[in-house]
């Protein structure tokens, strides 16, 4: 196969995948916003499951439910036949999925929550199937051919099922006005943490901070940048912020300079930002202003320092 061919059939697998996604989502209807209403309205957790293909994609869904504020748990249809059934309580409401709808391994699931009344939601490509008659609320998926190469593995359907869970979850999330605070709850490591770390977690504080008086001599305020290692000196006044030193003031004002005070050649009412705001807005306005380090300030006292170097340990950048 050339490269070309293989592109080729890369892209009309992509399209017609994305066009049975489009036939999807031109079919919601009420069913889809009854089913959101039902998971909004259940008093336990949304239990999901699937076998093969179907149970994998059911883990994922399960998984971005819990993710964005909805207790979720996968329960793999198998297992539930040898005891896991336990782990589902009238109040919980159950997700099936199954393209066929006649998965021989949810026979045991549909007629437990027939016997103790759990609401049943199923996903299938079936509304005459066992799985669709028997359910609460049937969401349908689009008769669309699976894109692989005989017709049979699936491709298209597994495809849709995921997108129909994640519309689902989304829909169930805006309802809930889940936001990014409670979002960073479920996603305190990583990447995706670090987005919400606040400033006044990752600032130097305390005797770390290159302190420097208006009067303090130019050779102590040199000792001060160099020795903290953050390549500036800060200057207080009864803890109130009045100035920076950076490497560019001190290049601005060379002539003379060790003769002058930290006062002389301070940049006047720094940019700060404060001890609340979020690591990576910090980082946003060191970058707009070029700058490497930002004082962090509550009211016009400073209360600490944020660098670049900081955010980028702690995964920010």
């Amino acid at each position: 196969m050339t490269d070309l061919e293989a592109i080729g059939y890369g892209q009309d697998v992509l399209r017609a995948e994305a066009g049975a996604l489009e036939v999807l989502a031109d079919r919601l209807d009420g069913d889809f916003a009854r089913a959101v209403d039902l998971i909004l309205t259940t008093k336990g957790r949304l239990i999901v499951a699937g076998i093969g293909k179907s149970g994998h994609v059911g883990r994922k869904i399960a998984a971005t439910f819990a993710s964005t504020g909805t207790p979720a748990h996968f329960v793999h249809a198998a297992e539930a036949s040898h005891g896991d059934l336990g782990m589902i309580t009238p109040d919980d409401i159950c997700l099936l999925l199954s393209r066929s709808g006649e998965t021989q391994e949810l026979g045991d699931l549909i007629s437990y929550t027939r016997r103790f009344g759990v609401t049943l939601i199923s996903i299938s490509a079936n509304a005459e199937s066992t799985l669709a008659r028997a359910s609460d609320m049937a969401l349908i998926l689009p008769d669309v051919p699976e894109v692989c190469a005989i017709g049979m593995a699936p491709t298209t359907s597994t495809t849709m099922s995921m997108a129909l869970g994640d519309a689902l979850a989304v829909a169930v999330m805006r309802a809930k006005g889940f936001d990014p605070a409670r979002f960073h709850q479920f996603h305190p490591g990583g990447k995706l943490g670090a987005q919400f770390l606040r400033v006044k977690e990752v600032m130097v504080t305390g005797d770390a901070l290159p302190l420097v008086a208006e009067d303090t001599a130019m050779p102590e305020v040199l000792m001060r940048m160099t020795g903290s290692g953050y390549g500036v000196a800060i200057l207080t006044e009864g803890g109130a912020l009045r100035g920076i030193v950076t490497d560019g003031d001190l290049r601005r004002h060379m002539d003379g300079l060790m003769t002058r005070r930290a006062g002389d050649v301070a940049t006047r009412a720094p940019k700060s930002i404060a001890g609340e705001a979020l690591v990576s807005e910090a980082v946003q306005v060191m970058n707009t202003m070029k700058v490497t380090a930002l004082c962090v300030v509550e009211g016009d006292r400073l209360t600490g320092l944020i660098r670049l170097h900081d955010c980028l340990r702690a995964g920010v950048i």
